[in-house]
């Protein structure tokens, strides 16, 4: 895609380059999830017996076997959750948050209840279980279903929203038109596709239905192991532990939410839609699918080793995103790590002409690398990985998963820098030379 350089947003021309590629991912994806079922499903988790599945019977009678099927109770149960987590989202009280300004020059507002819903939800979910009004393995059991169901969301959610695109934008200073129908339609036309003033389709679907939706699915895949095996492993413990430690952190920190890539550049369209509603809470909780079939039990120094590798790459994630928000909220006047804070001040414009600025932090974390966070990600992802201790790749599925996503997101974050910061931002890599892992990259 050609990128036009006067302003930082997202300026694109789609090649056709771009369009098939954006059209071989909107096939792909859904795919590469039923995939993932299947290996778990029928093949013991091995994506080696799925391709020799694969070639003993041929594409058609392999698709017609295996693929997973719609069922009417689980579509009525997925739209039911949707319905309810839309309910919690509009009416639920919570703190009003302000974004980063848009590339167009708007400070828009969000209702930050995130905190409150996940905590009805779970307690309504875990009390009726323990009531014995719900069995907790619902959600496993009728995964097949669900599977389709949130596939065929991800599918209609963008197709919904290009056309609010064209038809009636909330923002059109932040709409991009590539030219393409298939890039419009996976990239995203609007930056903050609205109804009303309050009710953000991007903040509602990135951070309600799936991310809501991953500890309760985790839940559910350990009563599972529990009801078949008998008892809940270490290892299982330790995803559980992980899991939920970084889905209340979104929640409690979501006013910081509103500052990152996903918010702040990606435009609403098939990219976050289905990643967000089938890609997050299939992808996501594949360790606990793994592990709710194929129980892992590591030794005490093979779960500690992993846990305290899982939860030191949280501590430099969370860290290192409070720095951020630390030193800008101040105006600079902070200590990090025991000494002055040291950075940069930047100046940028938007589009309506008006300069702006911010600061760019260049100790603590953000003088070790320019994305230590990523790292703090990536290492949780790893550590996810090592408690299935499996020699498979499918359990590795989200932290190859997450890689990919990295390794697409941190350029296109460094671009989206470079156009907004200008000379600064090369006076920033200048200072802070390495982009990840010092040394290495």
């Amino acid at each position: 895609m050609e990128e036009i350089e006067e302003f930082w947003g997202r300026k694109i021309r789609a090649s056709w380059w771009a369009a098939t590629a954006s059209l071989f991912l909107i096939v792909a994806s859904p795919l590469w999830l039923f995939w993932n079922w299947i290996g778990l499903e029928y093949f013991g988790g091995s994506y080696l017996s799925e391709i020799a599945g694969l070639r003993r019977d041929g594409i058609l009678a392999f698709s017609f076997q295996y693929l997973p099927r719609a069922s009417t109770k689980a579509s009525q149960g997925y739209i039911a959750w949707l319905c309810f987590q839309a309910t919690l989202y509009y009416f639920l009280p919570g703190p009003i948050s302000t974004g980063q300004l848009t590339p167009a020059g708007h400070l828009l507002k969000y209702k930050t209840n995130g905190l409150s819903a996940w905590t009805m939800t779970h307690c309504l979910a875990f009390g009726a279980a323990y009531l014995g009004y719900l069995d907790l393995t619902i959600i496993a059991d009728n995964w097949e279903g669900l599977l389709v169901a949130s596939n065929v969301y991800g599918f209609v959610l963008p197709a919904l929203c290009l056309v609010k695109g064209y038809v009636a934008p909330s923002y059109v200073g932040d709409c991009k038109y590539s030219g393409s129908l298939v890039a419009d339609y996976f990239i995203g036309v609007e930056l903050n596709p609205r109804l009303g003033e309050l009710f953000d389709l991007k903040l509602f679907h990135n951070g309600r239905p799936g991310i809501i939706a991953w500890t309760l699915i985790d839940a559910s895949y350990a009563a599972i192991q529990f009801r078949d095996h008998g008892y809940i492993s270490n290892s299982m413990w330790i995803v559980l532990i992980l899991h939920y430690t970084y889905v209340l952190d979104f929640f409690v920190n979501e006013d910081w939410y509103l500052r990152t890539i996903d918010m702040c550049h990606d435009h609403f369209g098939y990219y976050l839609g289905l990643g967000c509603m089938a890609a997050v809470p299939n992808i996501y909780t594949i360790q606990c699918q793994y592990l709710a079939r194929y129980p892992v039990n590591l030794s005490h120094t093979q779960a500690a080793a992993i846990l305290v590798l899982g939860m030191g790459g949280y501590a430099i994630f969370r860290s290192a995103n409070h720095q951020k928000d630390i030193i800008r909220s101040s105006n600079g006047q902070c200590d990090i790590w025991g000494r002055q804070a040291q950075y940069m001040r930047c100046t940028y414009k938007t589009e309506d002409g008006r300069k702006h600025e911010s600061l760019l932090l260049c100790s603590g974390w953000w003088g070790f690398s320019r994305h230590a966070n990523y790292l703090g990600d990536l290492m949780q992802a790893f550590a996810l990985g090592l408690a299935c201790s499996s020699t498979q790749f499918l359990p590795w599925a989200y932290t190859f998963f997450l890689s990919a996503i990295m390794i697409n997101r941190l350029p296109r974050d460094e671009a989206r820098c470079r156009r907004k910061y200008g000379k600064d931002w090369r006076t920033y890599c200048a200072k802070v030379r390495w982009r990840l892992l010092p040394g290495v990259y």
